[in-house]
């Protein structure tokens, strides 16, 4: 079903598939990034860390929950143009072999000023296995009318 702004309300709830946080994209993220910092690239001095492991990169989660939302086929045929990312947090770290899913609400929704799109204020919560929130923020998405509505 194609989605459009009159098809969202406030308090929607809308959860992804899971997907297991792997070594590969670890070790992709890393390359393509430049970041490389040893929390995420080197497993001895990660096991004598805070952490006792190497994490996942932040952005790493925050890219993975965007994909897992795309996954959701609600947005996309809508969707115009990301607003921001407003008030991203990192509650835990994002364990390689995590499996997480992205909790996506919608908070409110509202026409723009000149009223030919509207925007869909939404919270995004990354959960791993044990359901525990591992990040979250707002992502403002500015999306299409319905044709003719």
């Amino acid at each position: 079903m194609t989605h459009y702004y009159e098809d969202f309300r406030s308090g929607q709830v809308f959860l992804s598939q899971a997907r297991t946080i792997t070594e590969a994209d670890v070790v992709t993220f890393a390359g393509w990034s430049w970041d490389t910092n040893p929390v995420h690239t080197d497993a001895e001095t990660a096991r004598h860390g805070r952490f006792g492991d190497r994490i996942a990169h932040g952005l790493l989660g925050l890219s993975v929950a965007m994909g897992l939302a795309s996954r959701l086929g609600v947005f996309e045929c809508c969707s115009i143009a990301l607003l921001g990312i407003d008030g991203w947090r990192f509650q835990r770290p994002l364990m390689l072999g995590d499996t997480v899913r992205c909790r996506v609400e919608i908070l409110d929704t509202r026409l723009t000023s000149k009223g030919d799109a509207g925007i869909l204020r939404r919270r995004f919560t990354l959960l791993n296995q044990r359901d525990e929130e591992v990040q979250e923020g707002e992502i403002p998405l500015l999306v299409s009318l319905r044709p003719g509505g």
